[in-house]
C-alpha cells in the first residue's frame, strides 16, 4: 500500500493513503487488519479523507513495514465485520443533521413569511397530533409539553419560537436515533457469531469442517455445550438449548426432532443432530437488534427512574405554568415556564450517555448486553473468580503422560484426544494440541460420548467403558482402580501439575499431567480489584493444594477447592441473600450455574461458547487487566448519568425562575433549554476513560 506520513511523535502516527476515495468496505478492511495487530492499540480510519490514525508500542519500523504490505485483496474479513459496519449509518446521519440545519436556516432566511408560516403550521400539526394522541391515551408525557408548548406559540403569533422548539426537537430526535442505531449497531456485531469449524455428518462418520464450507442441507452434529452455528431442524437426538442470546429466556428451552433451531442459541445439555436450513447464521444479527431494542431489562435502574421521572414532571411543568398565568395574567412568563422542561433532557441524556458507554465497552474489547449490567459492575462488592482458564492462562499445556498400564504415553494420549476433542473447554484443547504436536492420528474409535458437566466423559472403545476426568469423578463416582504395581507411581506424581485421569474398563490407564500456568497480570488485577472495594474470591474444582498456592500467590480473600457447580452457584445465591452484589467470572460449561447466578456474570473470550452466551459481559482481550477497565468504566457512568441529572435539575429550574421573573423571554428560555439538552447529550457521547 502506497500512503504518506502526514504527522507523527512518539508511538502515534497519522497517515494518508495515496488513493483517490475509500469505500466503506476498503475502510473496514484496513481497520480490520490494523487493529489485529498485537504492536497496535489505536486505530482510526476515515474514508472520506482516506486517512489513518494509529497509536502503537514498539518499534516504528515495524508499523512501517506493516503497512507496506497490506493489500486489500490480501486480507480476509469476516463477513459480519462488513455487514455489521456503521460507517454507512454515520454517513447517512451526518447528512440528515446537516440537512437539517441547512434547511432550517434557508427557510429563515429566504422563504416569504405566508410560506414559512405555513410550512411552521404543517410541521406543528404533527407536534399536536402526536400529543392528542398521548392524550386520548390516557397519558400527560412529553408530546403533550411539546405540542402544548408549539401551539401556544403558534396561537400567539411567535412563529419564530415554535420554529426554534421544533428545530431543537428535530435536532435532539436525530441525536438520540443516531447513537442509539450506532450503539446497538456495535453491540449486535460483537455478539455476531464466531464459529470456525463444525462437525458434520457424511457417510464417511463425522467430519470436523470450516463453517464457511457448510451448505444449506448439510447436515450437523453439536454437542452439549457448543453453540448452534445455522439456523436449521433438529433430525435427530434431544437437548435443552439455552436462548437467552436471542430471547432474553433464562430457562432452556427443550428441543426434539423437528424443533427449529437458531444459530447463536446454544446446548446446555444434550445433543442435536441438525438440518442446514440456513448458512451463515444471517438471521441471528437482525434478532440479536430487535432484542436489544425491545427488551427493557437491559436499561440500568438510573436509566429507567430518570425516563420514568420524565413522564412524571409533565404534569407539573403544565400546572406550573397554569398556576403562573393564573398568579400573573402574563402569558409571557408562563411560556416561559413552558417552554422548559426537565422530561427532554432527561430523556435524552441518560439513554445517550449508556449506549456510549457499550460502546466504549466494544473499543476495549469489551461486550456488555445492557445499561443494567454496567451498573451492576459499578455497584458490585463481591468478585468470584474460576480458577481455569480465568485466574490461569486460558491455554494450559500437557507437560507429560504417566502410563499405568502396559500401553505407550502416546498411544494413550491419541486415546485421549479422542474424547476430548468433542468438547469445548481449555484442558481439552491442550490435550487435542499435545496430541497433534506429536503427529498422533486420532481417528473415531469409540461409541457416543456422554458428557458428565464438571467431571469428565464417558464412552466405549469396543466393549470396554473409557472415562476421561477428575479424580472425584475417576475413583468415587466411577470406582475405578489403580494397579496395584503402580501405587508408588501413584503417590509420586508430580505436585506443581494438575492432573486429568484417564481409565479404561474401570483400571487406571494413564494421567496427564496439565501445565496450567498463572497468568502474568493475576496478582496485580487482584491487588486493583481489592483496593476499589472488591472482595476477591477463587473457586475451583481443582484440589485444596493446588488451590491453596494459587490463592496464595495471587492473594484473594477467600478461596474454595474441589467444588461442583451447584456449589459455585449456591456461593453466589448466598452473598446476595446477604445482600452484596456479585460478578462471577469463568469460562467452562460448569460455571454457567454460577454466571446466571450472579447480578453479572463475566466470560472470558476463550471459552466455553455456553459460558459467552449465558454470560451479560464478554472479555474478548486475553488480559485480566479489562477488569479493571470495566470497572472504572462503569463507576464513571454513573457519576455520569447523576451529574447530569444534577446539571438538568439545576439548569432547567433556573431558566423557569428566570422566565417567571420576567428576566429571560420564551423565545431566550426555549433556545437555552434546548441547547443545554443538546450540549449535555453531547458531552454524554464522549469517551469516559479519556
Amino acid at each position: 500500500m502506497k500512503f504518506k506520513i502526514l504527522h507523527e511523535n512518539a508511538e502515534r502516527m497519522r497517515i494518508h493513503l495515496l488513493q483517490n476515495r475509500m469505500s466503506y468496505e476498503q475502510a473496514d478492511t484496513l481497520f480490520y487488519y490494523l487493529q489485529s495487530q498485537e504492536c497496535i492499540t489505536f486505530v482510526k480510519v476515515n474514508e472520506r479523507t482516506c486517512n489513518a490514525t494509529i497509536r502503537y508500542y514498539g518499534d516504528r519500523r515495524e508499523i512501517l513495514r506493516l503497512l507496506r504490505e497490506f493489500g486489500y485483496d490480501r486480507i480476509q474479513v469476516p463477513a459480519e465485520v462488513i455487514e455489521n459496519s456503521s460507517r454507512a449509518l454515520n454517513h447517512e446521519y451526518q447528512g440528515k443533521v446537516v440537512d437539517h440545519i441547512v434547511f432550517h436556516y434557508a427557510r429563515r432566511w429566504f422563504l416569504p413569511y405566508p410560506l414559512r408560516y405555513a410550512y411552521i403550521a404543517y410541521r406543528a400539526a404533527g407536534y399536536v397530533l402526536k400529543g392528542l394522541k398521548c392524550l386520548f391515551a390516557g397519558k400527560i408525557e412529553v408530546p403533550v409539553l411539546d405540542a402544548t408548548a408549539i401551539s401556544v406559540s403558534m396561537i400567539r403569533g411567535d412563529i419564530s419560537t415554535a420554529s426554534s422548539v421544533m428545530f431543537m426537537l428535530g435536532i435532539g430526535e436525530l441525536l438520540e436515533d443516531w447513537t442509539h442505531k450506532k450503539s446497538v449497531a456495535d453491540l449486535a456485531g460483537t455478539m455476531a457469531l464466531n464459529v470456525s469449524h463444525v462437525w458434520v455428518k457424511t457417510e464417511q462418520g463425522e467430519i470436523l469442517m470450516p463453517a464457511n464450507k457448510v451448505q444449506q442441507g448439510d447436515t450437523i452434529i453439536v454437542h452439549m455445550g457448543t453453540v448452534i452455528p445455522f439456523d436449521g431442524v433438529v433430525s435427530e437426538g434431544e437437548a435443552m438449548v439455552n436462548q437467552a442470546s436471542l430471547t432474553g429466556e433464562s430457562v432452556a428451552v427443550r428441543k426434539a426432532e423437528d424443533s427449529t433451531v437458531y444459530a447463536g442459541t446454544t446446548i446446555e445439555e444434550g445433543e442435536l443432530t441438525i438440518v442446514v436450513k440456513k448458512a451463515g447464521g444471517g438471521s441471528r444479527y437482525e434478532k440479536i437488534v430487535t432484542m436489544i431494542e425491545e427488551t427493557e431489562k437491559l436499561k440500568s435502574g438510573l436509566e429507567s427512574k430518570a425516563e420514568h421521572l420524565a413522564d412524571k414532571l409533565v404534569p407539573y411543568c403544565l400546572g406550573g405554568t397554569a398556576l403562573t398565568y393564573f398568579l400573573t395574567g402574563n402569558v409571557t412568563k408562563a411560556l416561559s415556564v413552558l417552554m422548559v422542561d426537565y422530561s427532554c433532557a432527561l430523556k435524552l441524556a441518560m439513554p445517550v450517555s449508556v449506549l456510549s458507554a457499550i460502546r466504549e465497552a466494544k473499543q476495549h474489547e469489551l461486550t456488555v448486553k445492557g445499561g443494567k449490567f454496567l451498573e451492576a459492575v459499578a455497584e458490585a462488592d463481591t468478585i468470584v473468580f474460576d480458577k481455569t482458564g480465568t485466574l490461569t492462562k486460558a491455554q494450559p499445556t500437557v507437560a507429560g503422560v504417566i502410563p499405568f498400564d502396559s500401553q505407550s504415553p502416546d498411544e494413550l494420549l491419541r486415546i485421549a484426544a479422542c474424547l476430548e476433542e468433542h468438547f469445548p473447554h481449555s484442558v481439552a484443547r491442550a490435550v487435542v494440541e499435545a496430541a497433534k504436536d506429536k503427529k498422533l492420528v486420532h481417528e473415531e474409535m469409540h461409541s457416543k460420548v456422554e458428557y458428565i458437566v464438571a467431571h469428565g466423559i464417558a464412552t466405549k472403545i469396543g466393549e470396554k467403558r473409557a472415562i476421561i476426568g477428575s479424580a472425584h469423578f475417576v475413583f468415587d463416582d466411577e470406582h475405578c482402580s489403580i494397579p496395584e504395581n503402580k501405587r508408588e507411581l501413584y503417590e509420586t506424581l508430580p505436585k506443581e501439575y494438575s492432573h486429568l485421569y484417564l481409565a479404561i474398563d474401570g483400571m487406571l490407564a494413564a494421567v496427564i499431567c496439565i501445565e496450567d500456568p498463572l497468568r502474568e497480570e493475576a496478582e496485580g488485577v487482584v491487588t486493583t480489584l481489592k483496593k476499589m472495594g472488591l472482595k476477591v474470591v477463587m473457586m475451583t474444582g481443582d484440589s485444596d493444594r493446588t488451590a491453596r498456592a494459587i490463592a496464595e500467590c495471587v492473594g484473594v480473600d477467600e478461596y474454595y477447592s474441589e467444588v461442583l457447580p451447584e456449589d459455585k452457584a449456591d456461593f453466589v445465591e448466598k452473598e446476595k441473600a446477604m445482600g452484596r452484589r456479585v460478578i462471577m467470572i469463568g469460562d467452562g460449561i460448569n460455571d454457567s450455574p454460577a454466571l446466571s447466578a450472579a447480578d453479572v456474570g463475566i466470560a472470558i473470550s476463550d471459552g466455553a461458547e455456553l459460558a459467552r452466551e449465558i454470560a451479560d459481559i464478554t472479555v474478548g482481550k486475553d488480559d485480566l487487566y479489562q477488569l479493571v477497565i470495566l470497572r472504572l468504566l462503569s463507576e464513571r457512568l454513573m457519576k455520569r448519568i447523576r451529574r447530569n441529572y444534577r446539571s438538568i435539575v439545576g439548569f432547567n429550574s433556573l431558566l423557569i425562575a428566570l422566565g417567571i421573573g420576567g428576566i429571560i423571554q420564551p423565545t431566550a428560555s426555549a433556545l437555552l433549554h434546548n441547547t443545554s439538552t443538546l450540549f449535555i447529550g453531547m458531552s454524554g457521547m464522549t469517551n469516559l476513560l479519556e
